[in-house]
């Protein structure tokens, strides 16, 4: 059994919530992808978290997988377009960039509460560390 246990639980969620921002943050940088229309258009990330069990009795959470979004997207018409087919369009990923700065905002607050945990837990493990040294 691990003696301070919150590390690894606040570390699981920091870990998911990385993966998150991460996921998120190419979604965005790819929401303007441009692709032919006989091509697959650029396909969302989502990350997929689940609960684990760290030790016994002790809970975490690790990410299950990634899940892709539509590999359809969306058609626009861009007749200028270099890629645009003889009808003139183009296939755009279908990634609402509200939603994803959203994500974007809860990914990170929950990655800095675990850090904040952690910063918490230590300075509370120091405290006592002083005060057994000074009995």
């Amino acid at each position: 059994m691990t003696t301070f246990p919150v590390f690894g639980v606040a570390g699981s969620g920091v870990a998911v919530y990385r993966k998150w921002l991460d996921a998120v943050s190419d979604n965005i940088s790819n929401i303007n992808t441009v692709r032919r229309t006989d091509e697959a258009a650029f396909q969302a990330r989502y990350v997929l978290a689940r609960s684990t069990e760290l030790e016994p009795g002790i809970g975490g959470v690790t990410v299950g997988g990634i899940r892709l979004g539509s590999a359809e997207g969306r058609m626009v018409y861009a007749p200028d377009h270099p890629l645009a087919d003889e009808g003139g369009y183009v296939r755009l990923p279908d990634i609402d960039l509200g939603s994803q700065m959203t994500q974007l905002m809860m990914a990170q607050r929950g990655y800095q509460a675990n850090l904040a945990v952690v910063d918490r837990a230590r300075d509370a493990y120091a405290a006592a560390v002083n005060i057994g040294r000074q009995m």
